[in-house]
């Protein structure tokens, strides 16, 4: 049990430190920070837009972290509001769809390199072992929160 822990934990953060410095390395282009490339992203998957709220829970982050987030967007060009404060809908703008598309082809060619060597099934099996180890761990913090 000991020995899955530290293979888990280890596994996970060397994931994470990873793809921290990806999405670092591919938004200097943008003059943006790695912090920005989910908001990006996920807002060009919703087309009418996201409020604040919804952006902490999908990009697990606190309410400071996102607004500092939608500011810097908002003030570079990227997005814009509906809306008022916090409740407000925020979508991209011209300019925001076109760093989103380009994001697009670059997070595909990172997911590809990621996955090599996987068959579609183990791939598969990966996301859903994955999406319950999450869903189990999220469930039973709550109380700790």
């Amino acid at each position: 049990m000991l020995q899955r822990f530290e293979t888990f934990v280890s596994g996970i953060t060397a994931c994470y430190k990873y793809i921290q410095r990806i999405k670092a390395m591919e938004m200097t282009e943008f003059g943006l920070k790695g912090t920005h490339m989910m908001c990006i992203f996920l807002l060009s998957r919703y087309e009418d837009g996201l409020t604040a709220a919804v952006l902490c829970q999908l990009c697990a982050e606190d309410k400071a972290a996102i607004s500092r987030t939608l500011n810097t967007l908002r003030d570079q060009g990227f997005i814009l509001s509906e809306g008022s404060a916090y409740r407000a809908k925020w979508r991209l703008t011209e300019q925001g769809e076109q760093v989103a598309e380009k994001l697009e082809k670059v997070i595909e060619q990172w997911v590809c390199i990621g996955g090599d060597g996987l068959t579609e099934e183990e791939r598969t099996s990966f996301y859903n072992s994955l999406e319950r180890i999450a869903t189990n761990l999220r469930e039973n913090s709550k109380g700790n929160e």
